[in-house]
């Protein structure tokens, strides 16, 4: 690593370049708290988030939200295409309060259907993307990661339907695990996650050149991973990253480095984007004490 222009505890990443690979629309936060402790942010999206080929098994599922007593939403991007889609079906949901979560969804001629549907969110930031549309949110696990989704729901589901929105592609560990503990479970999907084929040449050229190689290379999920060896090359995968750090938001993310013969050399203990960027610091901060 370069060494850092100051010693100023307020902004202990100055001199680090930090390349961010989130998707372009949602770099911003990590890469404003990147910058806030001095760091050199270079972004680069490692993954694109897309429209699913049709939207007819989501709408379905919208459209018979009261035959579900669970619906569990596993990221922001699940939540803002949802919201979507409700708006364009004419549908509402809002939170009409009581100890469980009473749902009033309401077709575009104004004829009100009623349930009782309990919302689960992976982790804060989908939680707060929720909250956001005026809607309670019943269950949060300690853990953001799909094994806690499930140990927090497994005793509550049993001869429940749940409805599951999440990616195009992504691990079955929820739908599997709820099955086996008597839920029926439907799955859709809410968007795709794509390579960005334009982000090829620009990380590629990236690590080679020396005033703009990276320190450290953050992954916020495990197809941010997958995406980064495609796009620039499993054949260069270990001379490119000599000398560079790689810092993983949770567990999954970790466990897909090391699949893919990479190293998790920086791992957030909260799995959030502040716990990433407190790992990242607290591993400079680290380093430059010895």
């Amino acid at each position: 690593m370069r060494p850092r222009r100051t010693s100023a505890n307020s902004r202990p990443l100055t001199g680090i370049r930090v390349l961010v690979g989130r998707a372009r629309h949602q770099a911003g936060v990590l890469s404003s708290e990147l910058r806030k402790l001095g760091a050199d942010v270079l972004e680069i999206p490692f993954i694109e988030i897309r429209k699913p080929r049709s939207f007819r098994p989501l709408d379905a599922a919208l459209k018979n939200l009261q035959t579900y007593d669970w619906l569990i939403l596993t990221s922001v991007n699940g939540v803002e295409a949802m919201w979507a889609r409700l708006k364009r079906l004419g549908l509402d949901i809002s939170d009409q309060g009581g100890h469980e979560f009473t749902r009033a969804a309401r077709t575009s001629n104004g004829t009100a259907v009623e349930g009782r549907l309990r919302i689960a969110a992976i982790g804060p930031a989908t939680k707060k993307a929720i909250e956001q549309h005026e809607v309670k949110v019943d269950v949060m696990p300690k853990e953001y990661v799909a094994e806690s989704v499930v140990h927090s729901m497994k005793t509550k589901v049993k001869g429940k339907r749940v409805l599951l929105v999440r990616a195009k592609v992504a691990r079955d560990v929820i739908p599997r695990e709820l099955r086996k503990a008597g839920a029926h479970v439907d799955v859709v999907e809410a968007y795709e996650t794509v390579i960005p084929e334009r982000s090829r040449r620009r990380l590629q050229a990236a690590l080679k050149n020396p005033k703009t190689r990276p320190d450290i290379v953050t992954f916020t999920s495990s197809s941010t991973v997958k995406n980064f060896v495609a796009l620039f090359g499993e054949k260069h995968k270990s001379k490119s990253l000599d000398g560079i750090q790689l810092a993983s938001i949770g567990p999954v993310t970790s466990a897909t480095l090391r699949e893919l013969g990479l190293r998790a050399d920086i791992a957030a203990r909260d799995f959030t984007i502040p716990g990433l960027v407190a790992a990242v610091r607290d591993a400079i901060t680290s380093r430059s004490d010895v």
